[in-house]
């Protein structure tokens, strides 16, 4: 009996993981002509994000934001992974370090 309750609490931990890791949405942004592309994205307020910043320069860039404490370097015709925890409904702003004058953006969680 207390075997069959351990593995009952094993497998409904599992599926619990499981559905926690998919629930992980997943948002692109690209970095072309030394911008970031949307420069506007819109995510779910309340969840954990899942960034993939695509580099299409052949120059490497940042992916920095003091607002959501992450800082990144993706080099050129490359790609990066940047989880971003749950936020609270708001603007956080972005921005490349390597031509900050033009590569800005700014994530909406609503």
């Amino acid at each position: 009996m207390v075997r069959t309750l351990v593995t009952a609490s094993i497998l409904a931990l599992s599926a619990a993981a499981s559905n926690a890791m998919a629930e992980v949405k997943e948002f692109t942004i690209v970095i072309k002509d030394h911008k970031f592309e949307p420069a506007k994205l819109v995510v779910p307020a309340g969840q954990k994000v899942k960034l993939l910043v695509v580099n299409q320069d052949p120059t490497p860039e940042e992916f920095e934001s003091y607002d959501l404490y992450r800082e990144k370097i993706v080099s050129g015709n490359s790609k990066v992974v940047i989880f971003l925890d749950p936020m609270e409904p708001g603007e956080y702003s972005y921005f490349g370090e390597f031509h900050e004058d033009t590569a800005q953006g700014t994530i909406v969680a609503q």
